[in-house]
C-alpha cells in the first residue's frame, strides 16, 4: 500500500534527554516471549548505516521481484495493536520527515505489522506512530538517529522492534515559567505506572547565560525527586524526566517546553 505523509520523528536527540532513550526506538532486554519473530540477526546498522533483514517465519510471501516488510511494535513489552508503520524511501530529519515512495501498513492485536509487495532497494526510514501524536519511532537498535533498511527482492525483510513510549509523565516541579534561585531547586514528578527508575535532564538555553552541568544531564534517580546538590548559572533552563521499566525500557516522558528561569546565579 502506497501513500505520502509527514510527520514529526522523535530522534534520540529527544532520546538523549530521556536518557532515549530516545536511545534509540528499540531497546535491549525485552521479553524473547513476546518476539514471534524469532530474529536472530542484530538490529544495529553496518559501517554504512544500513540495518540487514533478521530472520523469522514469513507471514506471505512477497509477489514475483517484490519484497515485504515484517516487524512488530510494543509497549512496556507488550504487543501494541492498531499502531501505524511507514516504510519511507527518503528520510530527513530535518525537513519533511518521510518523502518519496511511502508504504504503510497497521499493527494487529499481535502488534505485528507486514508491509506487502514493496520494491527492493534500500530504504531511509521505518517509523511506528506512537499512539495519538504526530510523534514517530525508529525501527532501530543502539543508535541516536534514523538508519538505512536494505530491502531486498523476493525476501520478507525482518525489521528490529519498535518501543513505543508515551509523553504524559507529570513534572511537579519546577514549573513552567518559574523563577528560581540557583541552589537547592528540587526537581520533582509524579510516578509513573511500571516505572523502575527515571533519567531527567536540565538543559540550558546558553543565549540567556545559562551553562550545561553535565551531573544533570540523564541523571538516573530511582525516587521521584532530586534536590541539585550544585547551584545553575543565571539563565533561562528546560527540563525534561523520562521514566523506564525494569529492562530499561523507556516508558513515557515529560513534556519537552517546560522552562524556567534562574536568577542570581551561580558557578
Amino acid at each position: 500500500m502506497s501513500a505520502s505523509g509527514k510527520g514529526i520523528v522523535i530522534t534520540l536527540s529527544l532520546l538523549i534527554v530521556i536518557g532515549s532513550g530516545c536511545k534509540s526506538s528499540v531497546d535491549e532486554g525485552r521479553d524473547p516471549a513476546n518476539k514471534s519473530n524469532a530474529k536472530t540477526a542484530s538490529a544495529k546498522p553496518d559501517e554504512q548505516g544500513i540495518i540487514h533483514s533478521g530472520a523469522g517465519e514469513e507471514k506471505e510471501k512477497p509477489a514475483a521481484g517484490k519484497a515485504n516488510v515484517q516487524g512488530k511494535v510494543f509497549y512496556n513489552q507488550k504487543p501494541a495493536a492498531d499502531i501505524e508503520v511507514k516504510l519511507c524511501e527518503k528520510f530527513s530529519r530535518y525537513v519533511g520527515g518521510c518523502g518519496g515512495q511511502i508504504f504503510t501498513a497497521k499493527t494487529d492485536a499481535g502488534g505485528e505489522y507486514l508491509i506487502k509487495n514493496v520494491p527492493p532497494g534500500i530504504y531511509e526510514g521505518l517509523t511506528a506512530k506512537v499512539f495519538e501524536t504526530p510523534y514517530y519511532v525508529f525501527a532501530t537498535s543502539g543508535i541516536v538517529a534514523s538508519a538505512k533498511y536494505e530491502i531486498k527482492a523476493d525476501e520478507t525483510f525482518f525489521a528490529p522492534d519498535s518501543n513505543l513510549f508515551k509523553s504524559d509523565l507529570k513534572l511537579v516541579s519546577p514549573k513552567a515559567g518559574a523563577k528560581l534561585g540557583a541552589s537547592n531547586i528540587e526537581v520533582k514528578w509524579e510516578s509513573y505506572p511500571d516505572a523502575a527508575y527515571y533519567k531527567f535532564s536540565i538543559h540550558p538555553d546558553s543565549s540567556s547565560g545559562a551553562d550545561t552541568n553535565y551531573d544533570y544531564i540523564n541523571k538516573r534517580v530511582d525516587g521521584t525527586s532530586y534536590v541539585l546538590d550544585k547551584p545553575l548559572a543565571a539563565g533561562t533552563y528546560r527540563c525534561a524526566v523520562t521514566a523506564y521499566n525494569g529492562n530499561d525500557i523507556k516508558l513515557a516522558e515529560s513534556p519537552s517546553d517546560i522552562k524556567f528561569t534562574v536568577t542570581g546565579g551561580g558557578k
